[in-house]
């Protein structure tokens, strides 16, 4: 791949231009700015940017926006030690960072350039042309009733600029104590419980990450946090489970809405936001097939509208609404037409 370098530091830079040029790949050029890295975006489009937060005239999170609506392309945050600013980091990624990572390479830790060129091979996956995946099968008529007082589950799967949207609807909705609400958002798993930790801030709902084995629980926000497959078993409890091993989305949104299809009975809604790719979108046409609610994030809202458009393309999603209009519609208020009966 080309790779833009995007750091005012001449150390970190040319750090990271070691690693690059002692890979397959090569380093297209070297921005010491935000504001220049989205000129040479422009002018010498790469397929990949590595970008620092911190940078003078315009920092890594405008440039990430600017990028992302003028000149799209695979963006990697890499900058020194990320958990000390997750608002920071969960905001590139929300302008449409597709992943964050540290900057190892310049403290000697060992590992380092490894862990670094893992992640931009991981990249290099997801933005290749993947080919369209094969509708789910319809969930099965035997499925187990959940053991649960719960009447609702709202299924919530989000990737590239996720977190934004996601603070964008949780500011505006909470689930009431009988509706579960469950997240998948492709992030990595060193930087899930931040996410939540930052989501928990952003809105009324509580946020809280899965561990194995836990219950659906009304009232509250639950977010994946591992790497691996988040899946729903009868009992309305949360597995995770290493399998599907070669899937690129991990953890993967297909795998969690097919299992609400199977498992889940009652009412349930599966929301579809802002992502890169198609993971998500067969998903989407399972709980249709299942006969559940399905929504997917409009263009316009979208950071990148590729899984939303990935579902709608198939058929997927029975509405497409913007992160505000689907707060509207789960609480059935603004006008939007409520997704949940509330006669019950």
């Amino acid at each position: 791949m080309k790779i833009g370098i995007a750091n005012d530091s001449p150390m970190a830079a040319e750090a990271l231009r070691r690693v690059i040029a002692a890979s397959e790949h090569r380093v297209a050029w070297i921005a010491r700015n935000g504001l220049d890295a989205v000129r040479l975006c422009a002018d010498l489009p790469p397929d990949l940017v590595l970008m620092d937060l911190a940078m003078p005239v315009l920092d890594g999170i405008e440039a990430t926006r600017r990028i992302m609506r003028e000149h799209p392309c695979a963006i990697l945050i890499v900058t020194a030690n990320p958990q000390d600013n997750p608002g920071r980091v969960f905001r590139a990624l929300g302008a449409g960072a597709l992943d964050v990572t540290a900057a190892p390479v310049l403290l000697g830790q060992a590992g380092g350039e490894a862990a670094l060129l893992a992640k931009i091979r991981t990249i290099g996956k997801l933005v290749a042309s993947l080919p369209p995946q094969a509708p789910a099968a319809a969930a099965s008529a035997t499925a187990a009733a959940p053991a649960s007082p719960l009447k609702r589950l709202v299924a919530i799967g989000a990737s590239t600029g996720g977190p934004v949207a996601l603070a964008r609807l949780l500011s505006r909705w909470r689930p009431p104590p009988d509706t579960a609400a469950v997240v998948v958002q492709h992030i990595d798993a060193a930087f899930a419980v931040q996410l939540a930790q930052w989501l928990d801030g952003q809105g009324p709902a509580p946020v809280r990450t899965i561990g194995d084995g836990d219950a659906l629980e009304g009232g509250v926000v639950q977010l994946a946090r591992t790497n691996d497959h988040l899946r729903l078993a009868s009992g309305a409890r949360l597995h995770y489970d290493a399998h599907p091993r070669d899937a690129v989305y991990r953890p993967s949104i297909d795998v969690f809405f097919d299992s609400v299809a199977q498992h889940w009975e009652r009412e349930a809604t599966g929301i579809l936001l802002t992502g890169m790719g198609r993971d998500g979108a067969a998903g989407l046409l399972a709980l249709r097939r299942a006969g559940k609610a399905t929504i997917a994030q409009d263009q316009a809202s979208c950071a990148v509208y590729g899984m939303p458009r990935a579902a709608a393309e198939i058929d997927a999603a029975e509405r497409i609404l913007a992160p505000d209009a689907i707060a509207a519609a789960l609480s059935g208020t603004a006008g939007e037409r409520p997704i949940f009966r509330t006669d019950d």
